[in-house]
């Protein structure tokens, strides 16, 4: 900010919202080193919404794992399986502006219990469905879509007030403890979905992740949440007012370059693991082997998330960005040489925590000085990248394993990993004036 420019409210996490969370701070002593993941943890109602959503996300997780064994058990068709992962997933990259539109524009709580419900009503819906043995196929895709799409509208919204419930002292241990939530429920849901649906049939796993949204929703009746000053936008001219901001701010614009490129290009190993686990390593999709294999590399996840809130929480994330794409390059093409499963386990954790740890420091630089009247919308580009490519980059990469077999896909993402250091120049200038960026035409 300018030199003369007074911090505003949520700059200083002195703003109303943060009343409740700021009681190791009133005494002006800070119990914890600041930016990191304890600290974070330290305000109340930070906490509570973190492991809300937590609980929620297992569900979640079990639901998308078992939707995909079903799809392949009702009809044995990689097709069929492929449409159900694109039903789910595919809203991300459609509708997650529109998302991030709302997340800036109405009352953000109103909007994300409106949208758990929603979701907790499909999921519910979905459990009905699968109670015939042979239920429809097209019904089974519309209510996963439905499930889809209120994710979708959800997760801009999400994203933008989770980090604005701790000063900005405090965001990148927030970020870094979102970002370890998300992959330590990859790593339980599966677990306790594959559990439930070979003991209970998938009736009871949608059921269950049903019942889990009720876990957000009570948190968010809870607490109070801040809403964004408005920009004066009006019309269309909404949808793409991230875009106008990002375009005009050059880090922020990178740093969506970046999540768009690594993860369409360097990411399709994670959705074609059962083929290379079966034709590289040896290892049955079907098998323990297997879930290990995933597991590892979602706890790998877990640790390399949470090492940006602890051991490098005081460390440029400009910096940890570019040795961390230089490091997932050379781990992701050993990864890539293995012939032989035991080698494989150690390296998928080490691959794990490095693809984490550079997607929880690219979020940290994006969010940190990320304008509050437009963190929604930018960040609903951000999942767009994260999230909404990975069923195109999935298929691309499946295709690319049928015509080359293994090794070039991941020679391919890690030539791209090597590339991005180049581009990844992040660092913001010391004495730079403060760029005004009209928001409204």
């Amino acid at each position: 900010m300018p030199a003369t420019e007074k911090p505003t409210p949520d700059q200083t996490g002195t703003d109303p919202c943060f009343e409740e969370a700021e009681g190791p701070l009133l005494d002006g002593d800070r119990a914890f080193t600041p930016g990191t993941a304890v600290a974070a943890l330290s305000h109340r109602t930070f906490r509570i919404v973190y492991f809300g959503a937590f609980v929620s996300n297992i569900g979640t997780w079990m639901q998308n794992v078992v939707l995909g064994a079903l799809a392949y058990e009702l009809t044995g068709s990689g097709v069929f399986v492929g449409v159900i992962i694109f039903a789910q997933l595919a809203p991300l990259l459609l509708l997650s502006m529109v998302g991030g539109v709302l997340a800036d524009t109405i009352d953000r709580k109103k909007l994300l219990v409106t949208l758990t419900i929603e979701q907790a009503l499909f999921s519910g819906l979905l459990a009905l469905v699968v109670l015939d043995a042979d239920p429809s196929k097209v019904l089974l895709v519309a209510v996963t879509l439905a499930v889809g799409i209120g994710n979708a509208l959800y997760a801009p919204a999400f994203s933008a007030v989770l980090p604005m419930l701790v000063p900005r002292i405090d965001m990148p241990g927030a970020i870094s403890l979102n970002s370890a939530q998300m992959n330590a429920s990859r790593v339980v849901g599966p677990v306790i979905g594959s559990f439930l649906f070979s003991r209970f049939g998938a009736t009871w796993v949608f059921l269950g992740n049903a019942i889990s949204y009720a876990a957000v929703i009570a948190v968010l009746l809870r607490v109070r949440l801040p809403n964004p000053p408005t920009t004066g936008t009006q019309g269309l001219h909404r949808l793409f007012e991230g875009v106008r901001y990002a375009r005009n701010h050059p880090v922020v614009w990178r740093c969506l370059v970046i999540i768009f490129t690594f993860s369409l290009f360097c990411l399709p190993f994670i959705t074609q693991l059962p083929k290379i686990a079966g034709d590289a390593l040896g290892i049955v999709p079907k098998s323990t082997g297997y879930g290990v294999l995933y597991a590892t590399f979602g706890f790998g996840a877990v640790v390399g998330a949470l090492s940006i809130g602890s051991v490098f929480a005081s460390a440029s994330k400009p910096l940890l960005t570019r040795y961390g794409l230089v490091a997932f390059a050379v781990i992701l093409v050993a990864f890539g040489s293995l012939r032989v499963a035991p080698p494989a386990y150690p390296v998928i954790f080490c691959l794990g925590a490095v693809y984490f740890a550079v997607i929880t420091s690219l979020s940290t630089i994006l969010q940190q000085d990320l304008d509050d009247a437009v963190r929604g919308k930018v960040m609903a580009l951000w999942i767009m990248g994260f999230g909404g490519t990975v069923p195109f980059g999935g298929l691309a990469g499946g295709f690319l394993i049928e015509r080359f077999g293994t090794s070039p896909l991941l020679v391919g993402g890690g030539v791209v990993a090597l590339g991005l250091t180049l581009y990844a120049r992040l660092e913001r200038p010391v004495e730079a004036p403060a760029v005004t960026t009209a928001l409204a035409d």
